[in-house]
């Protein structure tokens, strides 16, 4: 057997009593922060302007777009993702060498399990499998030090996940999952340097194609059997040797998945929560402050602190913000939050929070580093301009492994996203459908998305 095909064994004989019920009450977690999030960013413009093509193209309406209307799978897949990641509000898998978001696969699973018909307890196992195979390999075979974009793995996860809730056989399973992942291997640059709308959309484009590959193999068609091992297969040409011993695998990893509290890039979670402790503090002034100082952990300097992936101080829109840890730093401390409100585009450029960004440091620490990402350290300092400092250290936050998020909650968080766009009695209808999920079918919960409204109620 080649290495896909063990993983399309472990993907074959998954079932929804495998998984633990801690894990499913997580994955039920991040269903519905994964849908708060998708209604949240209804009326972004982008998004906007993908429902106006989807609509122009058309396609057969197999799967329910959240906000009303049907089209096909794949193009369903690719407009669901990119509600879900447009906000950058979502959850995060945390490996040493890498950083993904596994929730970004429900839109693949959503379209594809719609699609037969699935039950929720498929959808959920589905989803469960996103979870351990964009996980692990992202555990084993990090990619963004060679400068591939975590979706690289994702391309595994998606077309597994697709694939298992579309009840592909073990030989298709294997089809798909080659063909998206030799197709989709990212460049990372669409996170470095001046951002695009393309940082959001990488992994729609992600689960689209993922979805056709697993559609591609349900109709016979093969993709290559060694994609892991072969001659210039994944291991050769991008993440070099690993191991999974896919037999060994369960289904328990999203219970090590986080969830982000602030609206923004997942490594500023905690220095965020350090720069509200600052504002609560004795004296403290935001038009007083001369200095502003963070040691953080390497990953978190690197990605959004102006380490290797370029400076962080030019920020003009949403994209470039979410991913500057001195803009995310500066508006916190002068409004107290980051949420999708920040993001209006007057409050970016606004003259306030551009200047405070100036006198932002951000400094990585070894000790720090070393202690990620079994920990997000953050050691925050506020100089005043009368040479006095307040000072405030974080190592995690609500919402990390060590104090998940309650469903109490992911509720409270889904009903401040998604209260513009449905009102009480839908939104009570959508989290219960959730709570029960394995007890439901996906056509009543996409029944219930469809209703959603798509323009923000005044």
């Amino acid at each position: 057997m080649t290495e896909v095909q063990h993983l399309a064994r472990f993907v074959a004989d998954a079932t929804f009593d495998d998984i633990s019920d801690e894990a499913v009450a997580q994955l039920k977690i991040r269903v519905l922060d994964t849908i708060g999030v998708a209604i949240g960013a209804l009326d972004a413009a982008p998004i906007v302007a993908i429902g106006g093509l989807v609509d122009d193209l058309g396609g057969t309406p197999i799967s329910t777009l959240i906000g009303g209307g049907k089209t096909s799978p794949d193009r369903a897949a690719f407009y669901n993702s990119a509600l879900s990641r447009y906000l950058d509000f979502m959850d995060s898998y945390l490996a040493k060498g890498e950083t993904n978001h596994p929730s970004d696969n429900f839109g693949a699973v959503l379209a594809s399990a719609e699609s037969v018909n699935a039950t929720g307890a498929e959808l959920l196992t589905a989803f469960a499998i996103a979870y351990q195979v964009h996980a692990r390999l992202s555990d084993v075979a990090p990619v963004r030090a060679q400068g591939f974009d975590h979706t690289t793995q994702g391309a595994y996860a998606a077309a597994a996940a697709s694939a298992k809730a579309l009840r592909l056989d073990v030989d298709q399973i294997a089809n798909a999952i080659a063909i998206s992942g030799t197709a989709n291997n990212a460049l990372r640059v669409t996170r470095t340097g001046s951002l695009s709308h393309g940082k959001g959309l990488a992994y729609a484009q992600v689960s689209n194609e993922g979805v056709f590959a697993a559609l591609l193999a349900m109709h016979g068609i093969t993709g290559p059997g060694e994609v892991f091992e072969g001659n210039k297969g994944f291991k050769h040409s991008i993440a070099g040797d690993f191991e999974i011993d896919w037999a060994e695998e369960d289904l328990e990893r999203v219970r090590l998945s986080i969830i982000k509290k602030h609206n923004a890039e997942i490594h500023s979670q905690s220095a965020l929560d350090a720069a509200q402790d600052v504002r609560a503090q004795d004296g403290f002034d935001p038009s007083r402050i001369a200095r502003v100082r963070l040691r953080t952990f390497d990953v978190a300097h690197a990605i959004i602190g102006g380490g290797e992936e370029g400076d962080k101080r030019t920020v003009r829109t949403k994209e470039e913000a979410d991913h500057s840890l001195p803009w995310m730093l500066a508006v916190v401390l002068l409004d107290g939050e980051l949420s999708p409100a920040q993001y209006a585009p007057e409050r970016i450029v606004a003259d306030d929070v551009q200047g405070l960004m100036r006198v932002v440091e951000i400094v990585p620490d070894d000790g720090f580093s070393a202690r990620f990402p079994a920990e997000m350290p953050a050691d925050l300092e506020v100089t005043l301009d009368d040479g006095s400092a307040l000072r405030a250290e974080r190592s995690s936050y609500e919402g990390f492994h060590t104090d998940p998020l309650s469903w109490e909650g992911a509720r409270r968080k889904f009903d401040a996203l998604s209260a513009p766009f449905a009102d009480q009695a839908l939104r009570d209808e959508i989290v219960g459908l959730v709570e029960n999920l394995e007890n439901e079918t996906v056509g009543a919960l996409t029944a219930a998305l469809a209703r959603v409204s798509s323009i923000r109620r005044s």
